[in-house]
């Protein structure tokens, strides 16, 4: 069993139209970038996923404990689109406190804090301020702060925004990394963070699934003579506008 969504309806009032209306979804294994245009429902479903917020209706569940649940908020980790250096903290200072936030003793913390941010290849920036850090190294120091107290599932909202495409590249490489060992949900709007190393797609749009499974099925939505390199943008116009129908 893994996270899954099952029949969750969510709205901002109980008055407005569901952003996302009794939707299942359930993550694969490996790393899985999640496709939609802003507005689709992509950070809705990333917050119910990370127990941010709960559903008006339906259930939230990894390997069958709920969301609510402490077990839960401890194998699932979120990483929202803005990360705030925190003042006067060295990158690994700030990622040990995030583990004592999350109930970790100091020692523990402080250890597991060298140890997530060796994962995403942050050990040279141990001790350097935060504000210091690029745009880049310190959405590195996020996921450092997610992976902390060892979740299993990583959730990441926009994690590339912002960058420039070198750092895009280095990032995804970790990514693809730690996917090895936790499962991956990433949520973009843009289809260059789809590379050859996700192992699944997902397409959102209008708070609708219009398609999920692997890499390849998704690229095969591409129209024949597609130029190289434009296949996945190819194929997401096309699921794109089979969902705008449905």
């Amino acid at each position: 069993m893994t996270l899954a969504l099952s029949s969750c309806t969510y709205s901002y009032r109980p008055w407005s139209p569901p952003v996302l209306n009794r939707l299942n979804y359930s993550l694969a294994p490996g790393l899985t970038i999640l496709l939609g245009p802003n507005g689709a429902g992509k950070s809705t479903l990333l917050r119910l996923a990370a127990a941010v917020t709960y559903p008006r209706s339906g259930t939230v569940t990894y390997q069958g404990i709920p969301s609510h649940k402490k077990v839960y908020r401890a194998a699932v980790a979120w990483m929202p689109q803005q990360i705030t250096s925190m003042s006067g903290l060295t990158a690994r200072e700030q990622v040990a406190y995030t583990g004592w936030l999350k109930g970790m003793n100091k020692r523990d913390a402080w250890e597991s804090a060298a140890q997530a941010l060796s994962r995403v290849d942050l050990s040279a920036q141990a001790d350097i301020k935060t504000k210091r850090l690029s745009g880049g190294q310190l959405r590195r120091v996020g996921v450092a702060s997610a992976l902390v107290h060892n979740a299993r599932v990583l959730l990441l909202d926009e994690p590339t925004a912002g960058m420039d495409p070198k750092q895009r590249r280095i990032f995804r490489d970790i990514l693809a990394t730690l996917a090895d060992e936790v499962q991956v949900l990433l949520s973009t709007h843009d289809v260059a963070d789809l590379a050859e190393e996700c192992d699944q797609v997902t397409v959102l749009d209008a708070g609708r699934i219009i398609f999920t499974g692997d890499t390849q099925a998704f690229l095969a939505h591409a129209p024949a003579g597609t130029a190289p390199g434009r296949a996945a943008e190819a194929a997401y116009s096309v699921l794109s506008d089979t969902g705008a129908h449905l």
